[in-house]
């Protein structure tokens, strides 16, 4: 299987826009990274610096420049995305496999954008009140509630090194349970739900 994360050459990023290769396998877009010793800072626009070992990360590559928007005149309208489009549009914004981010929201509402759990969870990507709160997104806007899952996924990958089975169990479970563990739960629920998540990516990456 593929892990999350990557490895890298020693230089400081002097654009704005770039892609952290991590050891695993996985890349995460940043604005700019800087180097403290064994240490590496890989900064987001308006979320402030994540701080890894700089073992983790294999490399650095510049994001291409975006193309030039059209006129007012002769732009469309821009069309509604279908929950795959909104999925794809997410994973590219925060540098995760599209194939890992599809597996997630498969296992979580079957591409339902009305889901909603017994517990409450709503939407693609089943998030709790409380985290789309915590978001600041509507979770049944579609859009919001796959980028805000997107992210807390890219976020979870980065606070386990990388791990996308205690990432998986923190998403599913919380990260208190993870902590509780030091690993992954011993819930049913949870491990039943993070081979099926990573049985779907496996599969759709050997198949590409």
């Amino acid at each position: 299987m593929k892990t999350l994360f990557l490895g890298l050459s020693l230089t400081v990023s002097a654009f704005s826009g770039e892609f952290a290769l991590l050891a695993t396998g996985y890349r995460l877009h940043i604005d700019r990274h800087e180097f403290d010793g064994a240490t590496v800072r890989l900064f987001q626009k308006d979320n402030g610096f994540t701080e890894m070992q700089a073992s983790l990360v294999t490399a650095f590559e510049q994001e291409p420049d975006p193309p030039v928007a059209p006129s007012p005149e002769v732009k469309a309208a821009t069309p509604e995305l279908s929950p795959r489009e909104l999925v794809e549009a997410a994973a590219r914004k925060n540098g995760l496999p599209a194939n890992f981010v599809h597996s997630v929201v498969s296992a979580e509402s079957a591409y339902k954008p009305d889901a909603v759990s017994p517990k409450g969870a709503v939407g693609l990507m089943q998030l709790m009140p409380a985290t789309a709160q915590a978001y600041g997104v509507d979770p049944r806007n579609p859009a919001q509630n796959v980028e805000a899952g997107t992210a807390l996924l890219r976020e979870l990958l980065i606070k386990y090194d990388g791990d996308p089975r205690r990432a998986l169990a923190a998403y599913n479970a919380g990260p208190g349970a993870v902590s509780r563990y030091n690993g992954v739960p011993p819930y049913r629920e949870t491990q039943t739900y993070i081979e099926r998540v990573l049985r779907k990516y496996n599969k759709a990456e050997q198949t590409q």
